[in-house]
Order: C-alpha cells, then sequence, then structure tokens
C-alpha cells in the first residue's frame, strides 16, 4: 500500500503532499524566471516561510497545487536566496484563489491544480519571466528529460536549500507508470509522472512547483508538482507525480478570462 505525502502541519498523517528537489543543484541565477515561491505567515507576526512552489501564467495569476492552498498568502517573483534580499523579489498578496472543482483533497483522485488571482501586476523587472505552457492534450514520451526546481528539502534529513534548486529529471509514461509495481491505478492520464531512479525526485516544499521541459521551441511548464512516496522521496519506482498541464488548460483560460472580466 503506497502512502501519499502531505502538510506536515496539516494532521493528515495519512498523506504526504509537499516535495522537494533531491539530487539536484543550485540553480544558475536568474533563471526558471517563471518559478514563485508562495509563501504564509501562519503565526501572524509579519514572518513569511515557504510552503510551495508556482509558476507566473501571465502578469497577474500564479499556478500552484490545490493541496497547497491553506491560508493567507504572499507570492515572491524573482525570488532565487530565500535567506537574501537581492533586489530582485516582487512580494504580492493574493487577491483571490480559484481551486479546480473536482479537487477532494485525495490526491489520488487528481485535479490538483489552483489559480491564484495576485493583487497587483508582475513587473518586468529582468528577473520574472511568464511560463510558456504545452500544447492542449500533449503528452510527452518516456525518457523525455525535463527539469524540476524548488526551495523543497533535498534530503530526507529535511535539508532546506535557501538557493533554488534543479535536478534533470526524466518522464515516465503513463503506461508504464500506471502499472502495479510503480503507482498503480493512482497514476492518471491526467497527470505526468517523472524520476523514480531513486536518486532524483522532488520532495517536501517544491509542491506546487513547475515541471519545465523544452518542446516546440521553448520552455514549457508541463506538470504541477503534486504527489510522491511517503518517506524517502526517491524511491525506486516510485516517481514524482505532477498535474498535466496540457489536460488542463481549457480550464486555466476560463479561470482567467472569469476572473479578468470581473
Amino acid at each position: 500500500v503506497c502512502v501519499l505525502y502531505t502538510n506536515s502541519f496539516r494532521g493528515f498523517p495519512s498523506l504526504v503532499h509537499n516535495e522537494r528537489v533531491v539530487g539536484g543543484n543550485n540553480a544558475a541565477p536568474n533563471t526558471w524566471k517563471w518559478q514563485v515561491s508562495l509563501q504564509i505567515d501562519s503565526y501572524g507576526d509579519g514572518y513569511y516561510y515557504h510552503i510551495c512552489g508556482g509558476s507566473i501564467i501571465d502578469g497577474s495569476h500564479i499556478m500552484t497545487a490545490a493541496h497547497c492552498i491553506l491560508s493567507v498568502y504572499r507570492v515572491v517573483a524573482g525570488e532565487y536566496n530565500l535567506d537574501e534580499y537581492e533586489g530582485s523579489e516582487q512580494l504580492i498578496d493574493v487577491e483571490r484563489i480559484t481551486v479546480h472543482p473536482d479537487w477532494t483533497g485525495d490526491l489520488g483522485n487528481g485535479n490538483d491544480i489552483a489559480i491564484l488571482k495576485l493583487a497587483q501586476y508582475v513587473y518586468d523587472n529582468g528577473y520574472v519571466a511568464i511560463a510558456n505552457l504545452p500544447a492542449p492534450e500533449q503528452m510527452l514520451p518516456d525518457g523525455f528529460s525535463c527539469y524540476i526546481t524548488g526551495w523543497g528539502y533535498m534530503d530526507y534529513m529535511g535539508t532546506v536549500p535557501p538557493i533554488m534548486q534543479e535536478a534533470l529529471i526524466p518522464v515516465v509514461e503513463h503506461s508504464i507508470c500506471s502499472q502495479p509495481e510503480w503507482w498503480g491505478e493512482i497514476a492518471l492520464k491526467s497527470m505526468v509522472c517523472a524520476g523514480g531512479d531513486g536518486v532524483v525526485s522532488g520532495c517536501q516544499g517544491d509542491s506546487g512547483g513547475p515541471l519545465n521541459c523544452f518542446t516546440d521551441g521553448d520552455w514549457r511548464v508541463h506538470g504541477v508538482v503534486s504527489y510522491g512516496p511517503s518517506g524517502f522521496c526517491n524511491q525506486w519506482r516510485k516517481p514524482t507525480v505532477f498535474t498535466r498541464v496540457s489536460y488542463f488548460l481549457d480550464w486555466i483560460y476560463s479561470v482567467k478570462s472569469r476572473i479578468q472580466s470581473n
């Protein structure tokens, strides 16, 4: 029986959802410019800490995972080193949160995606960019190389990197990932699996962040970090599982247009 991830402070001992990059390296400064840090002030004392990742999908919207939605947030765009103020950061409050209507809180049922409407626009200061998205229904072949990025833990001991991490991670196609010795029936066609080599994976803190793949002549966000195995994140034949962005494009665009018209 596999156990899925969840945020430990949410009090669901049977789930583990927040992921981290395991087996990665420091990303070069000013790369993956659509990646943001989703931060929360859980004690109301003005101190924010990183909880999840996300991707800028236009000047006022962030795409993240539904299971990341906890409370009041701010988004930090142009972030690189969480421990230092470098002048590239934009700290923006979240005005509205839209979670996919079919999200049930059960990661195995999928639909782990949400859109955040920002209280003000992200401006182009040279350190941010709008993510390119894949073609509708696009699925990547087995072994296709992508990058997972984020600020989550780097090992099972909970080592948190201040600097954004990146790791090359190969796609595991659905016909393989859905086999019993992999993720079985909880690996849905609305998801993308990547990794499973026992070395590289996402883990706690990377949830909501992007799976970055070079397709159709550009880097595109093909996935949103969703779940992985409990305990050691980098387990053999238990790849990181992402919400497949190409499956949800109609919903993403409908949410953006509906919010903008209000």
